[in-house]
């Protein structure tokens, strides 16, 4: 299988109109990808003038298109630099700060206008302009320069953004190697479990696949490979002598005698382990 590449994310200068990636524009990627990020949407309302606020007439009116706001923060450290590392961390998120500076606008040359900017981040992907930037500097080295830094951002468009997620199905293809596991009811027994996965009578191997002591009493949520087993077998012998193998890639044998019968037992265990009661 081969190995997945990380995505690390970037933030585009845009036109200031949005409409596309600025020509010569800036481009910059983050040193490390955000934990998390917030989404917010809001409509324009507002209280009509007149009416009978005291009977509850007066309702709120929709009153613009509305707004989308993103709002992350960003992680820098010099001391964690591979390539090129420098002496304070201001000259990294300076160049963030520049997606929130004025500079002239395009429409209006005597205005001023902060660029578009785009932060994108594999298949998300969101336009608009820096509203706010807040940096907070720590770890400062023994000449007073800081070398570790976090920077919120808050991004924000005068409209609604909504994904259309209609042209494809979102589906994720199987791929080798890779098997569902089912996770456990409230009070379920691996039998049970077995039995409406049409595996019912291997619900022996299967708990030894999975390693499960008792198959009575499941966990609530343990996630069980109910595709996986191993061969269980068992004889009766002379003397009321009963004994049992197990194969799975490794091999088990024991002995279980009446009393005044003398019992042996002897396990060779290499994966799974196994635990017999």
């Amino acid at each position: 299988m081969s190995e997945q590449v990380l995505v690390m994310a970037q933030m585009i200068e845009l036109k200031q109109d949005l409409s596309i990636e600025k020509p010569g524009g800036k481009k910059v990627f983050v040193q490390f990808n955000p934990e998390s990020m917030k989404v917010t949407f809001a409509n324009q309302v507002a209280e009509p003038k007149g009416g009978d606020q005291k009977a509850g007439t007066a309702g709120r009116q929709f009153v613009g298109a509305g707004t989308t706001k993103l709002a992350l923060t960003l992680w820098f450290d010099v001391t964690a630099m591979a390539k090129n590392p420098v002496d304070d961390v201001r000259r990294l998120t300076t160049e963030i700060l520049y997606f929130m500076t004025p500079q002239e606008a395009e429409s209006d040359k005597k205005k001023l206008a902060p660029p578009g900017t785009r932060f994108s981040w594999g298949s998300f992907i969101f336009d608009g302009m820096v509203e706010a930037f807040e940096e907070s500097l720590e770890f400062f080295s023994a000449a007073g320069k800081p070398l570790r830094a976090s920077v919120t951002l808050t991004l924000a468009q005068q409209k609604i953004l909504v994904t259309d997620y209609s042209k494809t199905t979102g589906l994720v293809p199987s791929r080798p190697g890779q098997r569902p596991f089912t996770p456990a009811p409230q009070n379920a027994s691996l039998q049970n479990m077995a039995g409406a996965a049409g595996k019912g009578d291997d619900w022996q191997g299967v708990a030894a696949a999975n390693n499960i002591e008792d198959p009575l009493r499941m966990s609530p949520g343990a996630l069980i490979d109910l595709d996986a087993s191993v061969s269980v077998g068992g004889s009766v012998g002379f003397g009321g002598v009963a004994s049992f193998g197990v194969g799975a890639g490794f091999g088990a044998g024991v002995s279980i005698a009446p009393p005044g019968v003398e019992a042996s037992a002897a396990v060779s265990l290499s994966s799974p382990k196994l635990s017999i009661n």
